[in-house]
């Protein structure tokens, strides 16, 4: 084989791979959001804190908190009439209450990494409560009304 053909031979393949790569580069730049699920791309520090810092909240249902399905996002909506909202943290996770004329209502709540929602009451009653299970343990959080705000109670 002369060098002719071996030189068009290489030269081929060269540009056979640099067209190959240009194109799963365009198609990766085209779906690119869809496969990696961030839209306007990686995050920065500043970015994630700023999110951290103002949740969306979510809910489950006690069905979905059974099969430990992902929470689903809840529409926020203004405190009941006369009432407060407020958010409560445990190790196990997060919730939100407010006291309406009802009674105090979970609005959502949310388990850390590493948790599950074991069972919740979200009320409107004298008291609700949910309790997180994980590796680490359960954490159980009861919320009652004072007056017109949402306070976290010990179990009775």
């Amino acid at each position: 084989m002369g060098r002719r053909p071996l030189l068009a031979a290489a030269a081929g393949w060269l540009a056979t791979t640099i067209a190959a790569t240009l194109v799963g580069l365009a198609a990766i730049q085209l779906v690119g959001v869809g496969i990696t699920g961030t839209p306007g791309g990686v995050r920065d520090e500043r970015d994630v804190a700023r999110a951290l810092a103002s949740p969306a909240p979510v809910t489950a249902t006690p069905a979905e908190s059974a099969t430990a399905a992902t929470p689903t996002a809840a529409t926020s909506r203004p405190p009941a009439a006369g009432g407060s909202r407020r958010t409560f943290v445990t190790d196990g996770g997060s919730a939100v209450a407010e006291c309406g004329p009802a009674g105090v209502r979970l609005v959502s709540w949310s388990p850390a990494q590493g948790y599950r929602v074991k069972d919740a009451d979200r009320g409107p009653d004298d008291h609700v409560e949910v309790r997180f299970v994980g590796a680490e343990g359960e954490h159980e959080l009861r919320v009652r009304c004072r007056g017109s705000e949402p306070v976290a109670t010990p179990r009775d």
